[in-house]
């Protein structure tokens, strides 16, 4: 089972051979892809079965803030709400991660102790990834040293734009290098693509597969920061990589859309996306999250609807 890049060191042996691989991979029909997307977000999902989506999304959100203005406080306040979403329900789930940028990744680490929570950093000049390779890398460190359990990088978009692939994929291998921890493990390595500025279905396809090739442990749509961040065509076509590749080489990677989605609805539309594309294999924490901030709310009000009959208004929960 492929794990290291160095599997692909025919394909990776040169910016020629890499380009040749990109470029030979199927094209996307846009108006396929876009009516597929939109078929199957009109799946109708009821009772019992919109209960165990509910809860599922709950326990796939990457909770985040990314703002200048973040604060300890605030950072403990969303690490012990990713614990209990809901106080006055025991039974809901906890949250996948919390995600921050490194400078708070000790806060979270603290205030979620053993409770299972992994705590994400961003990194690598989060968003835009305009540094120095040094940089980024001593950011990567940083956030790893520090304790965070995963890191959201960001490619060069001006690099892979320009048909720099090679340089993108030893950066993502950097990266991941820059993950390892001290006691022999790593910090799973999510590569965020900044999908609104990559202009097409097929530079999606092209990114998903560099990104694997280099040993992502995720691919991620967005930062959140660019519009239009997450969509349901762009994340099938990372889904429809995810599932090639590990069609040709048994290795599963997973997938973060993230950016704009903010209701239920929507959440379980990505769901229903990654059953029928990907496969229920992809259906856990471990390989689907959401990044997202204010999705959790959201999700939380309708679960309270469905197990209370009664709809509590947004004030109800905590504001994120």
């Amino acid at each position: 089972m492929p794990t290291l890049a160095t599997d692909f060191s025919d394909v990776t042996r040169s910016e020629a051979s890499l380009r040749r691989f990109l470029h030979g991979l199927p094209g996307v029909d846009q108006v396929g892809a876009e009516a597929r997307a939109a078929m199957l977000g009109t799946r109708s999902i009821k009772t019992t079965a919109k209960a165990q989506a509910l809860d599922l999304a709950i326990r796939m959100v990457d909770l985040t803030t990314l703002e200048g203005a973040d604060t300890h406080g605030k950072v403990r306040a969303l690490a012990s709400k990713a614990q209990r979403p809901d106080p006055a329900d025991p039974t809901c789930p906890q949250v996948a991660a919390v995600c921050v940028y490194p400078d708070m990744v000790a806060t979270a680490k603290e205030t979620l102790g053993a409770s299972g929570v992994h705590v994400a950093a961003v990194a690598t000049a989060f968003p835009s990834g305009r540094a120095a390779l040094d940089v980024k890398l001593a950011d990567t460190r940083d956030a790893v040293e520090a304790g965070a359990d995963e890191i959201d990088m960001v490619i060069d978009r001006g690099a892979f734009l320009s048909g720099r692939y090679l340089q993108v994929f030893e950066e993502i291998v950097a990266v991941r290098e820059a993950c390892a921890k001290p006691d022999g493990g790593s910090a799973h390595l999510k590569v965020i693509f900044e999908t609104g500025e990559l202009q097409t279905y097929d530079n999606v396809r092209r990114a998903s597969w560099l990104a694997m090739m280099a040993g992502g442990h995720f691919i991620k749509t967005s930062t959140g920061k660019v519009q239009p961040a997450a969509t349901l065509p762009v994340t099938m076509v990372m889904l429809e990589a995810v599932r090639d590749f590990r069609e040709a080489t048994g290795h599963m990677v997973g997938v973060k859309p993230a950016g704009g989605i903010r209701t239920s609805k929507d959440a379980i539309k990505y769901l229903v996306v990654v059953n029928e594309v990907a496969g229920a294999d992809w259906l856990v924490p471990e390989w689907f999250r959401f990044g997202a901030s204010t999705l959790l709310n959201e999700l939380l009000m309708q679960r309270t609807k469905l197990t209370t009959g009664r709809y509590s208004g947004p004030d109800y929960f905590t504001l994120d």
